[in-house]
């Protein structure tokens, strides 16, 4: 019996996501746990995998279509011998009535609902279905006979940004959906359409007495200023939009406040170098650590000491962990992604680096599991491998602090009242101010300088 096969919720807060490729092709004989495809989420391209067995009938989303959502059919599995239907079977795997076409797929409806491009498809304006006779209510521009305005999301945001009323623009999407040409049509006419596509509401005002001034109309937003210098539009992927998203709302959101230490590193970077000259060479015993290993650990401990800095604000509690997982920042072509070292401060430093290791090979390839870079109680960004000499990170919610690692660099200091040079890196606390407060972030972050200055501690 044909069934649907469904986009994949790959995390638990996954609504959406890109089918970056097919790796099996119509015909192809599929066996449970074979991998059908690749699947671009908000934070890594993840394979998925078949739990079925059966033959790849038909493929309803094209490899590099966008925003399709979760459980919208993406393909269609049939028996050995088995015809594809010319419906598109529903969800249960009965026969639906949908076309099973790639243009006009069940599958790529739902995409052009969420506002999705599909690749290779040209976006052409529909026009709208006119009502028939008097029975049938006149809809609203845009909408439906309850009111509601249908418009794409990419439509919406064009009209927000544009001072636009969806209410008075004409939608020439199927079932008079507003999409982006007609916003852009708007545009060009001064942010409404005349004649027909008028609001209806604005015919039923009544007139202004003679006697009162008449009210200015409300003057759209400018526009952007059109780009003539030689470019190129490089699209955002979901990743990126997640993190302008997330760190815009933390700004905006999460009142942040800074403190900062100047570290000196002298006493680490010599149990580094004594460390990794004991350390095997290769075999399961082999490690080879960093100064962001030995920070990692620092940090642990100094959260272990001071647990109302390993938490989260919420409207009702202060929710403080009992675990010590830290969130550690690794860039990746796509942007940026936090793989999270699980109980740091149980962990010795030579797993914390050999774990660390495979979880940023595996974050720059797409292979991260979800539970591998979602939650965390604290982060660190680390970019003194980029000589910065200091920088202030934001803070990655729901946590309530980021501290910002940067390059170790030689300096002059007083040492016992005589001038000396030192290894001294800037290191910075961002915290929310909600959950942590000046004393407590000043006395987290002395602990930790003072770890890392005495770094045997990590030893006991």
């Amino acid at each position: 019996m044909a069934t649907n096969i469904l986009m994949p919720a790959l995390s638990p807060t996954m609504t959406e996501g890109t089918l970056a490729r097919w790796l099996k092709k119509e015909g192809d004989t599929v066996k449970s746990g074979d991998i059908l495809a690749e699947i671009e989420t908000d934070k890594a391209t993840m394979e998925f995998e078949a739990v079925d067995e059966g033959v790849l009938g038909k493929i309803l989303v094209p490899d590099g279509s966008e925003g399709v959502k979760v459980n919208a059919p993406i393909g269609i599995m049939i028996e050995e011998g088995e015809a594809v239907p010319s419906g598109a079977p529903a969800a249960n795997g009965k026969g639906g009535e949908g076309n099973t076409s790639p243009s006009g797929s069940p599958a790529l409806e739902a995409v052009k609902e969420a506002g999705g491009k599909v690749a290779g498809a040209a976006e052409q304006p529909v026009p709208a279905p006119q009502p028939k006779g008097e029975a049938a209510p006149a809809a609203s521009a845009g909408g439906g006979s309850n009111g509601r305005v249908f418009a794409s999301p990419l439509a919406r945001r064009m009209a927000e940004q544009a001072g636009i009323d969806l209410g008075a623009v004409q939608g020439s999407g199927p079932n008079g959906r507003i999409v982006k040409a007609d916003i852009e049509a708007a545009q060009k006419k001064g942010g409404v359409q005349g004649g027909a596509a008028a609001k209806p509401a604005a015919a039923a005002q009544p007139a202004a007495p003679a006697a009162a001034p008449q009210a200015e109309a409300p003057k759209p937003a400018p526009k952007a200023p059109a780009i003539t210098a030689p470019h190129k539009a490089i699209p955002n992927s979901s990743m990126r939009k997640v993190i302008a998203r997330r760190l815009s709302e933390s700004k905006q959101t999460v009142p942040h406040f800074y403190v900062s230490m100047d570290i000196q590193l002298d006493a680490l970077l010599k149990l580094r170098a004594d460390l990794n000259a004991r350390a095997p060479k290769d075999g399961p015993g082999a490690f080879k650590l960093s100064v962001n290993d030995l920070v990692i650990k620092a940090a642990a401990a100094t959260l272990r000491k001071f647990p109302n800095v390993n938490a989260t604000w919420t409207d009702d509690a202060i929710i403080q962990y009992d675990d010590v997982d830290i969130s550690v920042a690794v860039s990746i072509p796509e942007g940026l992604i936090t793989p999270i070292v699980r109980k740091a401060d149980q962990k010795g430093l030579a797993t914390i680096s050999n774990e660390m290791k495979d979880l940023a090979a595996r974050a720059k390839s797409g292979k991260l599991k979800p539970e591998e870079f979602q939650g965390g109680g604290f982060s660190i960004s680390n970019m003194g491998m980029f000589g910065v000499k200091d920088f202030a990170a934001i803070i990655n919610p729901p946590q309530a602090g980021i501290l910002a690692v940067s390059s170790g660099e030689q300096r002059p200091v007083v040492k016992d009242g005589a001038l000396a040079v030192a290894t001294v890196m800037t290191c910075t606390l961002s915290v929310d101010h909600r959950v942590v407060d000046g004393a407590l972030a000043a006395e987290w972050l002395a602990s930790f300088k003072k770890t890392v200055e005495d770094p045997l501690s990590l030893m006991l």
